[in-house]
């Protein structure tokens, strides 16, 4: 439960001062009082500038101090120094919350970060919760609120909804007011967070979990600051039956690859954010247009057991870019069940037993519409329905959209794309409660977003008992980052078997270490200064004997001799089994800690064919990134092939994200892992650990 005092300050204020208003309409700083008074704000206004005497009609007054009390909320639109001197006041005066409405902070560098600092601590001293600084301000279009500079605000009318927003961009809640407008959608409230010195997305996502007036809360991201509080607050909506809907940026980004290893590079941003929104019950949407849209199949509903639907339609075409779309994204689409036949068959519609329910321009009647898509609906191997309406939807919206309308409330949900510029019809489903769509990309995105999502997952305990034992052997491996021996005897206190290896330091010891291992073996070099040993030129595998080891160790101490002139060897027991994968641990920036698991080594790279999790995972998370790895098809017994040791597979990477629990690991790679045939266990040849801060 958030501070319910709290949450009216900042969401439905009674009394309002506004720090450094205009009496100029057209300047940015007069906006504020002149929204709040086009729409209708019922509380008190105080606008504060000491040039003036009244704005707007209002008395103005020369400071905070001057003004009458009690004041609940400070909107300050002043820069820098001043700002802080302004929150300094509300700290005074004991103005609960204030939002600034400033750039040049954080965002700015570092001299920003250390101004936004001075903020901070000047806010905390006095008890004060600041939103931004640069915030454009909040809109609660259920109380009237409209405490924004934002220039959508000059629309003549809000629409009330239920539906509530949280972004980190300011512009953005401008935007989304203007495309629910077109589309009949209305917010609940919409909130600019600026730079989340103080109140985030997590906090202010929990007042919208407590707000009768909000069904469900999307979220525009730039980044994910406090993972904690967003993942508290989605939890909580998830038990109070408050989907989350989340788009983020920054999908093309490689990522913050460490220098390390491959997992970084594998394991980018978007791969970790994934994962954290699967975690936490969050849904996420890779359309703008969706994340506008999507909320109606979600709210009411539990995520269903599968990823199947059945799409039904008055135009061909217009179907046949959501199945494409559809099927871009994995999700099977079902054939027509008998039923479904048979009505069409009665009715005179010809159907060809395809995925696609076409009811053409002849089923393109109410009755038929209605009881096709009960038919459908119906179907219990069906997860939602997809109904595509074609020209009748801008015309005859009576024919094919008017019936749509009893299943708003239907347990599973029903997805609407109409292809013509339909604007009535898309806001007479909206009206109804259906999810309606624009486009089939977002028709789609929305659908896979609504069967993807799943409740939050139960935290995975980590093995103490494991961890104390990777511990101690850290303690006693050198700083900085950990060589292939050092981490492999980590891998192993782990739980995680790994091949016999001797480090050595010339090619005489290898002959003598080769002959305790027993041949045949592969011969690396050891060296701090070369992480990745096979695109260097140091390792040879498949040595028979004496002779051939000698002449391999000659070669690539030859090869690292620039590059690490103290290089050694590691003499290894060969091993081959059924595939190799890579098995990663990294303490993402953003996330914290994550696994990944991605098929054939530097290969997953190249493919991007990787699952990640954040750590630790429990065994059933540890089997379903096995299926999620298209590249392990084959040792999931693939048309028959053999089957390799998943069962160990899935242990193994249990066992690697127990790591976890070990602060000062900022990644760990073993590259490969080595997964025998079924039964047979796996086997770690190759890895390395590097310490927080250190390479």
């Amino acid at each position: 439960m958030t501070d319910p005092s709290l949450a009216r300050a900042l969401l439905n204020p009674r009394s309002i001062a506004l720090v450094g208003a205009s009496a100029d309409p057209a300047k940015t700083s007069a906006r504020p009082q002149r929204y709040l008074q086009k729409h209708g704000y019922a509380g008190r206004l105080l606008p504060i500038n000491p040039g003036r005497d009244e704005i707007f009609g209002l008395p103005s007054y020369a400071s905070l101090g001057d003004a009458p009390g009690p004041i609940d909320h400070a909107f300050i639109m002043l820069n820098g120094a001043a700002a802080v001197a302004a929150v300094r006041d509300c700290a005074d005066l004991g103005i609960p919350c204030a939002t600034l409405l400033a750039g040049g902070f954080a965002e700015a560098g570092a001299d920003g970060q250390r101004r936004q600092d001075d903020l901070l601590a000047t806010a905390r001293a006095g008890g004060v919760r600041l939103l931004g600084p640069n915030s454009i301000g909040l809109i609660n279009i259920a109380d009237r609120v409209t405490l924004s500079a934002n220039a959508m605000l000059e629309l003549p009318d809000l629409t009330a909804g239920r539906l509530g927003v949280i972004s980190q961009s300011g512009s953005l809640i401008g935007a989304l007011l203007s495309h629910g407008a077109a589309r009949g959608i209305g917010f609940s409230a919409l909130v600019s967070v600026g730079n989340e010195a103080d109140l985030g997305v997590g906090e202010i996502g929990g007042m919208l979990v407590d707000d009768p007036n909000t069904d469900a809360i999307l979220l525009f991201l730039e980044t994910l600051r406090s993972r904690e509080a967003v993942a508290a607050m989605a939890r909580r909506a998830d038990a109070a039956g408050k989907p989350v809907i989340a788009y983020k940026l920054g999908r093309s980004e490689v990522g913050q690859a460490l220098a390390q290893s491959h997992t970084g590079a594998i394991a980018g941003s978007d791969a970790t954010f994934d994962a954290f929104v699967r975690e936490h019950g969050i849904a996420r949407v890779r359309t703008f247009e969706a994340l506008i849209e999507t909320a109606p199949l979600f709210i009411g509903r539990r995520p269903p057991a599968g990823r199947r639907v059945t799409v039904a339609t008055t135009t061909g075409g217009g179907a046949a870019m959501v199945i494409d779309n559809l099927g871009a994204l994995g999700i099977e689409v079902l054939p027509a069940s008998d039923a479904v036949r048979q009505r069409l068959a009665a009715a005179g519609v010809p159907h060809d037993g395809g995925r696609l329910v076409d009811l053409t321009l002849a089923g393109a009647k109410p009755e038929i519409v209605s009881g096709v898509i009960g038919d459908l609906m119906a179907m219990p191997e069906c997860d939602a329905v997809v109904m595509v309406v074609g020209s009748s939807a801008q015309f005859r919206p009576e024919l094919a959209v008017a019936p749509l309308a009893e299943w708003a409330s239907s347990p599973k949900p029903l997805a609407v794309y109409l292809a013509p510029n339909a604007a009535e019809s898309l806001r007479q489903l909206v009206s109804d409660g259906i999810a309606a769509f624009r486009t089939p990309e977002s028709c789609a995105d929305g659908l896979a977003a609504f069967l993807d999502r799943r409740p939050p997952g139960e935290t995975a305990a980590v093995d103490a008992t494991a961890v104390a034992k990777a511990r101690a052997r850290l303690d006693r491996a050198a700083s900085g980052a950990l060589d292939e021996s050092a981490a492999l005897t980590v891998f192993t206190a782990l739980g995680i078997p790994t091949a016999t290896t001797e480090r050595v330091a010339d090619a005489e010891a290898a002959i003598e270490a080769a002959g305790r291992i027993g041949y045949p073996v592969a011969v690396k070099v050891a060296a701090a200064a070369i992480a990745h040993k096979t695109e260097a030129g140091g390792v040879i595998l498949d040595i028979a004997d004496a002779g051939a080891l000698a002449a391999a160790c000659r070669r690539i101490l030859e090869k690292a001799r620039d590059t690490a002139p103290d290089a050694g060897l590691t003499i290894q027991k060969m091993a081959r089994g059924r595939a190799e994968v890579l098995l990663g641990y990294r303490r993402d920036p953003l996330v914290g800690p994550t696994v990944t698991l991605g098929a054939g080594g530097v290969l997953a790279e190249i493919h991007a064919d990787a699952a990640t999790r954040l750590a630790p995972v429990s065994r059933a998370e540890a089997q379903a990134m096995i299926e999620d790895v298209r590249g392990l098809a084959p040792i999931r017994g693939y048309r028959g092939l053999p089957r390799g040791d998943c069962a160990a597979l899935a242990d193994a990477i249990v066992a690697l994200s127990a790591l976890a629990g070990i602060d000062d690991i900022a990644e760990a790679e073993i590259n490969p892992l080595i997964v025998n045939d079924d039964g047979a266990g796996v086997v770690a040849v190759d890895g390395l650990i590097v310490r927080q801060g250190k390479a």
